[in-house]
């Protein structure tokens, strides 16, 4: 295997194992993804990514993270994402879509404009958890999701798979990670419930595969479904590796065809070990163990040392971000360090051609 080997993800084949990884642009009015969003997913498309995920997209409007957060709640933003969709699709790039609830960090300002938690009286909107804690000092206290809240969640990302379907993407993500809902679910140290959906690990996970269930009742296999996860809060007594992997063997058994890996973000004052690869273990270990395919990402920046990933069987895609935010074009770069083919759109031909 290489970086520049095909890859079959459910009914999906990448012409790669590069993936660009959901990022936000907080750009968004209404949840309806524009121009920017066209250019710039657009740009990665044509830069020859095998795999690009759209940013984490809220499956409600209390779900967003800021109010410029791009949605898919109603049938008008179906109709921008299909616009992007079609683009992504003609240069033959696998367009995915992350559907993400933000839970107790949601209802937060712009980044630029400092990402503070906006009030109710201030623009803001009721953020939901799993219980009654904020994420940091100054976010406002969530309101503890009770089995009708539950029961929401769970249908509203159901009928986002639904609208994802008709947009015309072709893998879906459900975002578990960076201490969004489904993550403060999972770990102990956010989730204090006394109830089916908290104290043991099968209790905590409930919830995330209720709805992979509701999800697939609209997006059956072999739709591509795959969930990204942090693999623990780097922090004592919270989520760890060791959990990580059994929720993994279940998601298999719930019909995810890959976990794309990545850490931390739940406890605000946790000090996750920065370095190059640093969460490549913890794809390699989820693969190793629960026979599923995963995905790594975070810090990983020559295309050689992506390479060398798929190569040792760390994972089965690497995932870009910031890399990519430098370089669209990074793909082809990272194809001539690692000796492969170089395949340009025919408009670019001469930028890549030998001849003078």
């Amino acid at each position: 295997m290489s970086l520049f080997s095909s890859f079959e993800l459910g009914n999906a084949t990448l012409k790669n194992r590069i993936a660009i990884s959901p990022m936000c642009m907080y750009c968004a009015k209404d949840g309806i993804p524009d121009d920017w969003h066209l250019v710039h997913l657009g740009s990665r498309a044509v830069g020859g990514a095998g795999l690009i995920f759209t940013e984490a997209t809220a499956v409600s409007p209390e779900g967003r993270i800021t109010h410029g957060c791009t949605g898919l709640w109603n049938d008008q933003q179906v109709s921008a994402w299909a616009r992007i969709v079609d683009f992504l699709h003609a240069q033959g790039t696998v367009p995915g879509i992350q559907l993400a609830h933000a839970g107790r960090k949601a209802s937060t300002d712009l980044p630029w404009l400092g990402g503070h938690p906006l009030p109710p009286d201030a623009g803001g909107w009721t953020s939901y958890a799993p219980s009654p804690l904020a994420f940091n000092q100054g976010y406002n206290v969530p309101v503890t999701l009770d089995k009708g809240g539950i029961a929401k969640v769970i249908e509203d990302f159901a009928s986002a798979a639904r609208r994802a379907k008709s947009a015309g993407f072709s893998v879906i993500e459900i975002h578990a990670a960076h201490g969004y809902l489904f993550h403060e679910f999972l770990s102990p140290l956010s989730n204090q419930r006394e109830d089916d959906y908290g104290g043991s690990l099968e209790n905590r996970a409930r919830l995330l595969r209720s709805v992979i269930a509701s999800v697939r009742s609209e997006w059956p296999a072999p739709f591509p479904l795959v969930v990204r996860l942090s693999a623990t809060d780097w922090a004592p007594g919270g989520w760890d590796i060791d959990e990580c992997v059994q929720l993994a063997i279940w998601l298999k058994e719930d019909g995810v065809d890959l976990i794309d890996t990545s850490s931390g973000l739940n406890i605000a004052d946790a000090k996750p070990p920065f370095a190059p690869e640093y969460q490549v273990k913890f794809s390699a270990q989820i693969r190793r163990e629960a026979g599923i395919a995963t995905g790594t990402v975070g810090m990983i920046t020559p295309g050689k040392e992506a390479d060398d990933i798929i190569y040792r069987g760390d994972a089965d895609l690497v995932l870009f971000a910031r890399e990519s935010l430098r370089d669209p074009y990074f793909p082809f770069r990272a194809a001539t360090a690692c000796g492969a083919e170089v395949c340009v759109p025919k408009q670019y031909l001469r930028a890549w051609s030998s001849a003078t």
